[in-house]
């Protein structure tokens, strides 16, 4: 890694520990990080985790079909998209897997206590999560797409309604 890439890691891993996101592991797992670079120029940390998917048990849960989502909105003029920032890391990690998630730096190994982004199985974790939270509402006023919320009506009345209930879910 880069000097500047190297300084960034550091305050990226401070936050994952601070936030309660991630700790020091001694796991036998260890994948390695990378970053990318985000549209806006900003650094994101990466796991690199092939390795581990190619072992992993995929989730059965299909996800779901963008012609389908967008026939739901048909009839729809009013839209609200809320994106879950950092959604992945919302769903704890059991604690029988937490060690499978290790991922190795230069300075230290670390394990996340939550979902992070890269695993196969973390969209359609994330999507059935969000489905279940929001079940009386699919198909009504809310499309649910992997971290993004689309609450969708018929007009600005209805909408403001239909907006409240979601972010009251949430």
């Amino acid at each position: 890694m880069a000097p500047t890439e190297l300084k960034e890691l550091k305050v990226q891993l401070q936050e994952l520990i601070d936030k309660g996101f991630a700790r020091p592991s001694f796991s036998p797992w260890g994948a390695p990080v990378l970053f990318v670079k985000k549209k806006d120029g900003s650094l994101r940390l990466c796991i690199d985790y092939r390795q581990l998917n190619k072992v992993t048990i995929k989730n059965k849960n299909p996800l779901p079909r963008i012609g389908d989502l967008f026939d739901q909105l048909k009839c729809a003029t009013v839209f609200s998209n809320i994106d879950l920032c950092s959604g992945y890391y919302q769903p704890r990690v059991k604690d029988s897997d937490v060690s499978k998630t290790a991922f190795r730096t230069r300075y230290r190994h670390y394990e996340f206590l939550v979902m992070p982004f890269g695993l196969t199985n973390a969209p359609a974790v994330f999507i059935d999560l969000n489905n279940r939270i929001f079940s009386l509402y699919l198909d009504k006023f809310v499309v649910v797409f992997i971290d993004d919320i689309l609450d969708y009506s018929r007009d600005e009345n209805e909408h403001a309604e239909y907006l409240r209930i979601v972010l009251q879910t949430l």
